[in-house]
């Protein structure tokens, strides 16, 4: 029987350094100005376009540059992003609960993906495994592919082992390295590096066939 082994990543292993380093938001000199789009938005500044594109952020979308929920919240939480919907200022928590409107996993996204950038990390959308992320080896944004998928799981929150076998296979025939990425519930980002492993049915004791955890 076929199962998956997660083994912690610790400082002292290459697979994702977790290393405290100055954010790479220091490298922004002026704040962008966004509007509000349902849960997206929209900078219509090209200068500001081209500099958050040279730093992994937005994407263009039917000839218009958006950012995405996840990068969004972000750039508000660092004091970053001034964004406006009309006339209207809008805050950090009233954005939060526009994207939950869109997507139930809009917070877990907002911690991976904060905990990622803060630590010096390129990340963009994933592949659809839910809270999932598209990271790049530090430097080789625009020239290298992703080279890790991580996608998230908060602690305490049930998961079929079968469920997250087929997600870490798919990661695997595209040629990335999945990570899993556990939030604790103090919010803390906990990475764990996963590689699969074979379990022999023990007909001795039926009972222990399976591992659940």
């Amino acid at each position: 029987m076929d199962s998956v082994k997660l083994y912690p990543i610790n400082y002292a292993e290459p697979y994702i350094v977790i290393e405290n380093i100055e954010s790479p938001m220091s490298e922004l000199e002026s704040k962008v100005e966004g509007i509000l789009v349902k849960d997206h938005v929209l900078v219509l500044d090209k200068n500001m376009q081209h500099s958050l594109e040279q730093k992994g952020f937005g994407e263009n979308m039917k000839k218009k540059f958006f950012l995405k929920p996840f990068e969004s919240l972000y750039l508000l939480y660092v004091d970053k992003l001034r964004l406006l919907k009309g006339e209207q200022s809008i805050h950090f928590d009233h954005l939060m609960g526009e994207c939950i409107k869109q997507d139930n996993e809009a917070f877990t996204k907002f911690l991976i993906y904060r905990d990622l950038r803060t630590k010096g990390y390129i990340a963009k959308d994933g592949f659809g495994f839910g809270s999932d992320f598209r990271v790049y080896e530090r430097g080789q944004f625009g020239e290298k592919g992703a080279k890790y998928v991580v996608f998230g799981l908060t602690e305490g929150r049930r998961q079929k082992i079968g469920v997250l076998q087929k997600q870490i296979e798919q990661i695997v025939t595209m040629g990335k390295e999945p990570v899993l990425a556990v939030i604790e519930r103090r919010g803390e980002v906990i990475y764990y590096k996963i590689s699969k492993i074979k379990f022999h049915q023990n007909k001795d004791q039926p009972g222990f066939s399976s591992i659940e955890f």
